[in-house]
């Protein structure tokens, strides 16, 4: 089956227009998730209870952990997907999408099965502790033990429909469920409606979770025999090429995840040496940091269908121009937001919590962790187009430097530098570097390109 207005999309659509067809539903997507997630972190906070704004805080390395799955299959099987629509190899691309879904059914459920009989360690482990275990406790056990699976389901659905290049139909999913969530959020949190407070949020994020599969399941059910994504057990086959496709950009993707993890535990690990107040403004911070981290990652995603396809067909000019395209409207745009959140960290800040010591502590957070972000969008960039192409290797190396060598080594000298507040600094001292070598690096691959082309 070839789809003649997919293969306009890639192939001959002018560059700002594709681009920004595929990048803008991801974008939005992302901010609607941001939303949801700041929509936990308000409105828990309005209980005026650092202990359980502290829970929602302290249980998101777990949470950031279920990307390690998404990456692994969804990042994965999506780059296989389009890297073979490139090829034409359609038989490829239904086979590859069944065990993108398949496999990420079976860890979410390994990963529900993991946490739950391993409960104490893990909350130990997050940094919780007498005060703050209970309601971290009750807030996984909504969003993990009973909401691995949908989570972890939604993602994966959403890159494999977004590989194809249906874009918009990935977002509306993503955000259905978001939208959901943020509605549902004063209701459960809140003294007037359930007064669950962190467990209610939790709640909120399984109930939103299980909505948006279900508009996936509905969806490729609708458009079953005109999409090349496929869930059915027939296709599901373990063919080499096809698990070495997925794992090459996957297995580096989740990697690169489960370090976020790992320096997102270190970073409040130190935090919470300090107070309760320090956990819950540092949990704001990055709250606030997200949004436009996530425009960044949302549109070095968005670009990756157009990347990888053209890499495969061999159109190295359409593949650089789209590129260079992103890199210019996505660097512009986090430079304008650095300098407002600098501007405005404290008026940020005081939106979620009217506590002095938390506005203070998040005041300070906020200008440090901004200061990254001109840098993190050109890595970002980089790491999806290493793999759209592929190049797994690549993202791997990445996310080593960003997080073995750079980025958690610094969080120590930093705390010991400038305690507390030196924490803030230590992820655009790493992304700096991580910039330069992405922006060299993608030259490269270019370069070899335009070379080999040439021969």
């Amino acid at each position: 089956m070839e789809d003649t207005q997919k293969t306009l999309l890639f192939e001959s659509m002018p560059i700002p227009k594709a681009v920004m067809k595929l990048a803008i539903p991801t974008i939005l997507s992302s901010l609607v998730m941001v939303l949801y997630n700041l929509a936990d972190t308000y409105f828990v906070a309005q209980l005026n209870d650092s202990i359980q704004n502290s829970a929602v805080t302290l249980a998101a390395p777990v949470l950031l952990a279920f990307n390690a799955i998404n990456n692994l299959f969804g990042v994965g099987a999506s780059s296989m997907m389009s890297r073979a629509l490139g090829r034409k190899d359609y038989g490829t691309v239904y086979e590859s999408s069944a065990v993108g879904f398949y496999c990420a059914l079976f860890s979410a459920m390994i990963f529900s099965v993991f946490y739950t009989l391993l409960r104490s360690p893990f909350l130990v482990i997050l940094g919780a502790d007498s005060s703050t275990s209970a309601a971290t406790s009750e807030y996984l056990k909504w969003t993990v033990t009973c909401g691995a699976v949908p989570s972890i389901l939604n993602v994966v659905m959403a890159y494999l429909v977004r590989s194809e290049g249906a874009s918009l139909h990935a977002s509306v999913g993503t955000m259905s469920g978001c939208i959901l969530n943020i509605i549902l959020d004063p209701i459960f949190i809140l003294p007037w409606g359930l007064g669950m407070g962190a467990a209610g949020a939790g709640l909120a994020t399984f109930i939103s979770n299980c909505a948006a599969c279900c508009y996936f399941f509905v969806l490729l059910y609708i458009k079953r025999g005109k999409t090349y994504v496929c869930i059915n057990p027939k296709k599901l086959r373990f063919r080499r090429s096809i698990i070495m496709g997925i794992c090459a950009v996957g297995i580096p993707a989740s990697i690169q995840n489960l370090l976020n993890v790992t320096g997102m535990t270190v970073l409040n690990n130190f935090t919470a040496d300090f107070s309760s107040e320090a956990v819950a403004a540092m949990g704001i911070s990055q709250k606030l940091n997200m949004i436009p981290v996530q425009i960044a990652l949302g549109f070095s995603q968005g670009i990756m269908p157009l990347v990888g396809y053209n890499y495969a067909s061999g159109d190295v000019g359409r593949m650089k121009r789209s590129i260079l395209f992103a890199g210019k409207i996505i660097a512009g745009f986090m430079i304008a937001v650095t300098a407002l959140y600098y501007v405005f960290a404290g008026q940020l800040s005081a939106l979620f919590m009217e506590n002095p010591t938390v506005v203070a502590y998040g005041t300070k957070f906020l200008r440090g962790l901004c200061l990254a972000m001109p840098f993190l969008c050109m890595d970002f960039l980089g790491v999806g187009v290493f793999q759209s192409c592929g190049l797994g290797k690549n993202a791997l190396v990445f996310a080593v430097l960003r997080k073995i060598v750079l980025e958690i080594p610094a969080l120590f000298i930093l705390n010991r530098l400038v305690p507390l507040y030196g924490l803030a600094y230590a992820q655009s001292s790493a992304e700096i570097v991580l910039a330069i070598a992405a922006v060299a690096t993608m030259w490269g691959i270019i370069r070899k390109m335009e070379t080999e082309r040439g021969r």
